[in-house]
């Protein structure tokens, strides 16, 4: 949790030079809609966040990599409950597929864990920070007109507020984890690239192709995260992650294709 509030702290400190007068001016256009605001933030930001960082406790970079294929099905269903986008044939069995991959990584590939409802509690974490994001995603297509560096910046100031509570219980448990001078050069990077300059990318995206197309690419990271947890963590790949991972993408694949 002490990650979480720094990560949204330095991204604070950051933007704080870049847009405070972009801000102030925009203002009273972003009060009006402050709880909308505060709950993007909530989800999209604080809670996926510290779910994941909760999960990285019980189970691999690996499968917290790979779970988060399911962000763009989670997408693709929450637009048709919310929006009443029509799913084709070919997405539902995109989705069903991407399900399969995932339930996969869950049961460790062995499917009988289903059954038994046996699943490492990290595994389920990342499926709730998943939904969590895919929520987030959905509602900012009815975001302020306000520009897209400018309204990220009010939630990244929303985010730092709402996960102060989380470090509070952390520090109250005794149980808070202070950066090592190593620690504070990792928070840095965490600060500017995922946490600043992917988020607002991911914005213009969702701005210029909506947020159907835009959750697809949610799916390089399970590439990417699989690799370098290989590569740099040097944890296992099974057979079964491969398998999970081309059902992932597969099932991605086939939900684009139905687009048409």
């Amino acid at each position: 949790m002490a990650l979480t509030t720094l990560r949204w702290g330095g991204v604070c400190a950051l933007l704080a030079v870049l847009t405070h007068r972009q801000v102030a001016a925009a203002w009273p256009d972003l009060r009006l809609r402050w709880r909308y605001v505060l709950a993007l933030a909530a989800t999209g930001f604080t809670a996926f966040n510290a779910l994941m960082y909760a999960a990285a406790h019980s189970t691999s970079a690996v499968n917290l990599t790979i779970l988060q294929g399911a962000i763009p099905i989670f997408v693709l269903i929450g637009a048709l409950a919310a929006f009443g986008t029509h799913i084709g044939a070919l997405q539902a069995l995109g989705a069903i597929v991407t399900l399969i991959g995932v339930a996969l990584v869950a049961a460790r590939g062995d499917f009988t864990a289903l059954i038994q409802l046996d699943f490492a509690i990290g595994d389920v974490f990342m499926l709730i920070a998943c939904a969590a994001y895919a929520g987030y995603t959905l509602a900012l297509r009815n975001r302020p007109a306000v520009p897209a560096f400018v309204f990220f910046a009010v939630l990244a100031g929303s985010a730092l507020l709402v996960s102060i509570p989380l470090l509070l219980a952390e520090i109250a448990a005794g149980t808070v984890i202070w950066p090592t001078v190593t620690g504070w050069w990792i928070l840095l990077y965490v600060a500017v690239y995922p946490s600043l300059l992917s988020q607002v990318f991911f914005m213009r995206g969702v701005e210029l192709i909506g947020p159907g197309r835009a959750g697809l690419f949610v799916n390089l990271v399970p590439i990417f995260g699989a690799l370098l947890a290989v590569l740099l963590l040097g944890e296992p790949f099974r057979a079964y992650h491969a398998l999970a991972l081309a059902l992932v993408l597969g099932g991605i694949w086939l939900a684009e294709r139905g687009r048409g």
